[in-house]
Parts: structure tokens; sequence; C-alpha cells
């Protein structure tokens, strides 16, 4: 039998695109077999798979780890399926999944070296690319600090491009207390600004980014609040040699990340 965009667990499905509904239900949608593939590998964190006869069969490996974890696989028609997806080419595959939020202290006391803080940073995919980044540099946690994006929605899920599934992610409503816990745990912080008066560069050179370290990075729009670029331990420019005004975020952001990586290395 297959599911139509007015089938009931399609309907309930579908409300998850909604902040509210995912916030209620504490599921969210993944989409694309990249995104399945990584939160299946999760135990326990899909509790549906979603799939066109035609992605089943093309994602049978998937399907098969899907049903050999007790978890439904329900074959959809193509409407159904581009009413469950957000892309204008959906690729067949959609799993509803748990919300994988660590609280603050558990995140802490695994000591991880690396830490990126999104703090109130509200774009998506701005913020899935950062958390992208922050995994492959080898960082333990991601903190959505104060008044940031969602991190399911479904711009930032797809832009993480799995990488949600990777590293511990942690929502907390004050990012002073972030740096404050941070401090605690004995990370260095540094907050990312224009108007630093550290240079990355020269913090490398001094060895500074060798301890374990949490980066502070905001809005393009608006940057970071100043009493958290107060309450850091440094407030850290990206050197620019070339005449463009600044980095986005997430070039930023890649820069000082992958400077505290070959520093950990």
């Amino acid at each position: 039998m297959l599911f139509t965009p007015r089938t009931p667990r399609v309907v309930a499905a579908r409300r998850l695109h909604r902040r509210r509904d995912r916030e209620a239900t504490g599921r969210f949608l993944a989409e694309g077999p990249q995104a399945v593939r990584e939160a299946l590998a999760v135990p326990g964190v899909v509790t549906e798979l979603f799939g066109t006869p035609a992605a089943l069969d093309r994602h049978a490996a998937l399907a098969a780890l899907a049903a050999g974890g007790d978890v439904p696989v329900s074959e959809v028609t193509e409407d159904a399926l581009a009413a469950l997806a957000e892309t204008v080419a959906p690729q067949g595959l959609v799993a509803v999944c748990r919300h994988l939020d660590v609280p603050l202290d558990e995140a802490l006391a695994r000591t991880p070296r690396l830490v990126a803080v999104l703090a109130e940073i509200r774009d998506p995919g701005n913020a899935g690319t950062v958390l992208r980044t922050a995994d492959a540099a080898g960082a333990g946690a991601v903190i959505f600090a104060g008044d940031a994006v969602d991190p399911y929605n479904g711009k930032c899920v797809r832009a993480s491009a799995g990488s949600l599934f990777h590293v511990d992610v942690v929502r907390a409503p004050d990012p002073v207390d972030v740096v404050a816990a941070l401090r605690r745990a004995g990370l260095t912080v540094l907050a990312t600004t224009g108007y630093g008066d550290d240079d990355l560069d020269d913090l490398a050179d001094a060895g500074r980014l060798a301890a374990p370290t949490a980066w502070l990075f905001g809005s393009e729009a608006h940057g970071l609040p100043r009493e958290l670029t107060g309450a850091a331990d440094a407030r850290v420019r990206v050197p620019l040699h070339g005449r463009a005004e600044s980095l986005n975020l997430a070039a930023a952001a890649a820069v000082c990340l992958y400077a505290s990586a070959r520093a950990h290395r």
C-alpha cells in the first residue's frame, strides 16, 4: 500500500516542517540518502523511513538497515514524498528522527578539545554549514546559544550534510552562561570579531591555539553582542590580506576552527 499526501502518518510528518511541531513532538525530518544513512548510524534516532518505491529499490541497503533496526519503512507516492521534502528535486527518502539534544554539562563532561558556539545566529544555511565545518575540524560539540536558529530546521539539517548526527548538539538559552560554563570546564574562549585585538595568525604562531578552545561566532548582520566579546578570553580577528571588507560567517568559522585543529595536532 502506497501512502498518499492525505495518509495520517504523512500528514503528521509533514507538520514537522514547522518549528512549533518539532518542539512539541521532539521530532524532525532528515531528507535524502546521505542524511538518512548518518541518522540510521545512531541507534534509536530514526522512528520512520518514508520512500518512493524507486528510491527504496535504489537504496535497498538503507531500507534493509532501517527494517533491521525495527524502523518502519513506508512506501509513499511521488506526491507524498514531495509534500515531505523541502528541496526542489527530492531524492526519494525522508526519515523522521528524534531530537539529538545533549545537555551542556554532559557535553562538557566529555572534555572536548574544540567547541563551536553559534550565538544568536539566525540563518539556517550558515548554521548548518558551520556545524558541518566544526565536525570536519574535529569539534566535539556545537552549541546553539541564545535566540539562535533551530538546529532541526530543514535547511540547517541539509546544510550540515549529516554532521548533525556526528557531534553533540547543545541548545542553551543564555550565551553568557555558556561562556562561564566553558571556562569552568577549562576551555579557552575566543570571540571572533573584525575589530579584535588579537590576530589569528599571531595567536597560532604564539602557540595559543594548542589549548582546548571554544570559538564564539555571531551573526553576519550583527556580530557578537558586547557582553559576549567582553566575557571571552580574547577577541580575535581573521587577517585580511586583500581588499575584501570581510569574510562571511561560514568562511571565517572554517579558518578559525581549522587553525585550532592544526594546533591540536
